[in-house]
This record gives structure tokens, C-alpha cells and sequence, in this order.
């Protein structure tokens, strides 16, 4: 009898839909990562001072822009959906392209994770203001569950929800600096009282670097919906690229207002700094506004972590790196909409089990562990295929000084993460050498090594 797993020839039939332009590649890649500026961010003020958190966000934005001009040009050229595991089986092989796949779903399935736990405890704070007592897993659930649904439902309608409340989300932001009237020092701002020099010195600088990531992971995001955007050559380099410029603004912005309203200590480990400083004001209608930008961030980041974990673990079905069974499409919806179903129950139980910081934590070393393979890429991809044997979507300027200084800041936050979070670190690492030595020795032998290739390249140069 043929066992379903690896009857793969049906899932191939049906394909996903092209109906994505560059608003809804925006939409993907913000929609993930703001939440970061509600949330988690803070943690390095904690760990570096203010002043030490401001310097991990310029320098984690370098390290973003890198990755946003490497998978600009990589994705618009190997345009399937995967992403960066894709880059990695074009590219580099099969063990790299399990690795890697493997990097994007546990960063977007923890980060989901977080982000339902911040709607719960956003829900429950506010609970607690009116005198009423909730319980935040009800509502963890229900927010996995809800957007579950709509990813099931279509990508269209997911990620034009995506572009809706993430525009709202930001706008709360742009309207909480504006109010605070920054052009008047000493006013609502309290600067000159608040910032303080280096609390621990270059050191706390340096182990800052770790929740600074915070600010944009997730941006590489955009890469999954490389098979469903009608002109990738297009709209991925312009999604993206206008994603890291929204980010940087917004992270700038802020830093800016919590660190002129919120003492340090108390921000280095609020749940929902802006809300939190929003609260500061006095201002009712402030709060309303932060309230729901709070809530609608983490939705969003929510919403295009299932859309991009789910990529990722279909693509990886589809092409026997996992059973095939995973990558079956919807027939009427078009979804991958196995692989969604599965991801839900390991969110919701990383959600309850696993406290915000460590839940931050694991993701950011799955994003980082991603980020450094990146470097690697982008120079055999120019290696093999050189400018004007294939076309490309996208040329990103300066290269190599893009991979070089990424693989360089990526190894001065491997050294961050050391400092507080070592065991984690070490945990992670043990766990992705397990899953590669299971892939080797049992299931590499399923994979078709020849169907996966899909890109009309000549062969690479030297060979």
C-alpha cells in the first residue's frame, strides 16, 4: 500500500495564487516586525541604558539593511515560496536548505507565540484598570485560532487585512511623537531628567545588541510570498526596501518618546512600553490610540508569522525535506493549508509553556542563525551565476561590503546573546545539530534532488 506522506505528484497540481503587488509585500514585512516596537524592544533598554538601546537599534539597522538588499536581489531572482530555503537549495545544497527552513519557522512560530501572549497581557492590563480580572490564554488562543481561520481563507484577504491594521499601528505611532510636541525640550519629554550615560558601560552596549534585533525581526519576511506576487522582479526589492525605511523611522520615533517619559529601569522591563507611556500622559485619547495600535501590531506580526511559517514548512513538504503530506494546496483557497493547521498547536503551547523573554529569545536566535547563512549565500550566488549570466530582479549595490559586514555584526550579536542568555544559545544549537543529523540519516533519502531545482540557470561558472 502507498503511503500518503510520499505520494507528492497530486500536491503539484494545484499552485498558489499570484495576486500580491508591493503594498502587500509592505504590508507582510512591517506587519511582522512592528509589534517589535510595542514590545521586546525595551529589554535592551535593560540590558544597555537608554542611550545603549539607541545605539543597538542604528547598529541592528545596519545589520537589517544588509539582509533587506541581500534577499531584495536573491528572492527577486529565485522567486518561489520558501524564501531564503529556497535561496539555500538553489545555492548551497540540500543539508543548508533543511537548516534554513527550519531557522524560518521556528523564528516566525515563536514570534507568533509572543505575540499572542502580548494580546493576552495587553487585554488583561487594560482588564485590570476597569477593576475586572481576565485571564490572558483565552485570548492566546483565540488569537491564534481567529487568524489561523483567515490564513486558511486566502492570502489576498490575509495580508490586505495585514496592510489595514498595520498602517493604523504605525499611524498610532506618528501621532504619539507628534503629540508629545518633541519641538519643545522639557515640555511632555523629560529628557535632560531621564537619560542617563552608560548604566554598565560598553559591555551593556553590547549585550543591548540582542533585543535590538527586536526592532526589525522578521522583515526578511517578505521573501515567503516570492510565489504569490504578481512581478517579483518588482515587488519584493520595493516591499522590502520600503519596509526597512518605514522600520528604521519607526523604531527612531520610538525610542525617542518611551525614553522621554518612562525612567530607564522601569522601561528596561515593561510588557507594552508605549501603552505604558501613553498611560504617563494622562491623555485619554492617547491611550485609546496606543491601545489599539498595541493590539493591532501584535495581530499583525501574528498574522504574517502564520502566512510565512507556514511557506516555509510547505515548501519544505513539497520538496520531501518533510512529508510530503505538508505541502498539499487548498483546492478552492489556494492555501497551504495543512502546513498552517499543523504550526497552530506548537504556538499556542510555546505560548502558554514558555515565558515572553525566553519566547523573544528563541526567535531571535533562529532569525540570527538565519541572518548568518545569508552572507555565505549572496557570495556563492554571484560566484556561480556572475552579473549578466542570469536575469536578475534586483542588483543591491557594494557587494561584498553588505555580506561581509552582516556575517561581522551577526558575530558580535551571537556574542551578546552569550552574555544573558548562554544556555538558550547552547540549547538552540544542540537542537538544530539533532534535527540535521535526523535529516542526513533518515530523510534525505526521500528527497528528489532533481525535481526541486527550478530556476532555468545555466550551469554555475567553474562547473
Amino acid at each position: 500500500m502507498t503511503s500518503l506522506p510520499e505520494t507528492a505528484a497530486d500536491t503539484r497540481k494545484i499552485s498558489l495564487l499570484r495576486v500580491l503587488g508591493p503594498g502587500h509585500v509592505w504590508a507582510l514585512g512591517v506587519g511582522i516586525v512592528l509589534v517589535g516596537e510595542f514590545m521586546g524592544w525595551n529589554f535592551a533598554v535593560g540590558k544597555g541604558g537608554a542611550v545603549g538601546a539607541l545605539i543597538a537599534c542604528w547598529v541592528i539597522g545596519i545589520l537589517y539593511t544588509c539582509v533587506a538588499m541581500i534577499d531584495s536581489e536573491v528572492t527577486s531572482t529565485v522567486a518561489a515560496a520558501g524564501g531564503q530555503y529556497a535561496q539555500a537549495k538553489h545555492i548551497i545544497g540540500p543539508l543548508m536548505a533543511f537548516n534554513v527552513g527550519l531557522y524560518l519557522v521556528m523564528a516566525y512560530t515563536m514570534l507568533e507565540a509572543g505575540d499572542a501572549l502580548v494580546v493576552g497581557d495587553l487585554l488583561a492590563s487594560v482588564a485590570a484598570q476597569t477593576g475586572h480580572a481576565l485571564q490572558r490564554e483565552p485570548f492566546v488562543l483565540l488569537t491564534v485560532a481567529i487568524l489561523a481561520w483567515l490564513n486558511y481563507r486566502g492570502v489576498f484577504m490575509t495580508l490586505t487585512v495585514n496592510f489595514v491594521i498595520t498602517a493604523v499601528a504605525f499611524l498610532s505611532i506618528l501621532v504619539f511623537f507628534f503629540a508629545s510636541a518633541p519641538w519643545q525640550p522639557g515640555g511632555m519629554l523629560q529628557h535632560k531628567e531621564l537619560l542617563t550615560d552608560l548604566p554598565y558601560g560598553w559591555l551593556g552596549v553590547l549585550a543591548a545588541m540582542h533585543f535590538g534585533i527586536w526592532f526589525y525581526l522578521g522583515i526578511e519576511g517578505t521573501c515567503q510570498a516570492a510565489e504569490e506576487v504578481r512581478s517579483p522582479a518588482r515587488s519584493l526589492p520595493y516591499g522590502t526596501m520600503s519596509g526597512m525605511i518605514t522600520l528604521l523611522i519607526a523604531a527612531t520615533l520610538t525610542w525617542y518618546v518611551c525614553t522621554g517619559l518612562l525612567p530607564w529601569e522601569y522601561l528596561g522591563r515593561a510588557i507594552t512600553p508605549l501603552y505604558d507611556a501613553a498611560l504617563v500622559t494622562g491623555n485619554a485619547w492617547l491611550e485609546v490610540m496606543l491601545f489599539v495600535g498595541t493590539l493591532f501590531a501584535a495581530v499583525a506580526s501574528a498574522n504574517g508569522c502564520i502566512n510565512d511559517a507556514s511557506r516555509a514548512w510547505f515548501s519544505m513538504g513539497r520538496d520531501r525535506y518533510l512529508p510530503s503530506w505538508f505541502g498539499a494546496v487548498h483546492p478552492r483557497y489556494r492555501t497551504p493549508y495543512r502546513s498552517i493547521l499543523f504550526l497552530v498547536p506548537i504556538a499556542v503551547a510555546f505560548a502558554y509553556v514558555v515565558p515572553l523573554d525566553q519566547v523573544v529569545t528563541f526567535s531571535i536566535l533562529s532569525g540570527l542563525l538565519g541572518y548568518t547563512f545569508m552572507p555565505v549565500n549572496m557570495i556563492l550566488f554571484r560566484k556561480k551565476w556572475p552579473l549578466g549570466s542570469i536575469s536578475r530582479g534586483y542588483i543591491h549595490p557594494f557587494h561584498p561590503l553588505p555580506a561581509l559586514l552582516l556575517l561581522a555584526l551577526c558575530a558580535m550579536t551571537y556574542v551578546a546573546i552569550f552574555l544573558g542568555y548562554g544556555t538558550q544559545l547552547a540549547a538552540m544549537l544542540v537542537f538544530y545539530i539533532v534535527a540535521s543529523a535526523w535529516f542526513a540519516f533518515h530523510r534525505y533519502k526521500f528527497v528528489r534532488r532533481g525535481d526541486q531545482f527550478t530556476m532555468p540557470w545555466p550551469r554555475p561558472k567553474g562547473y
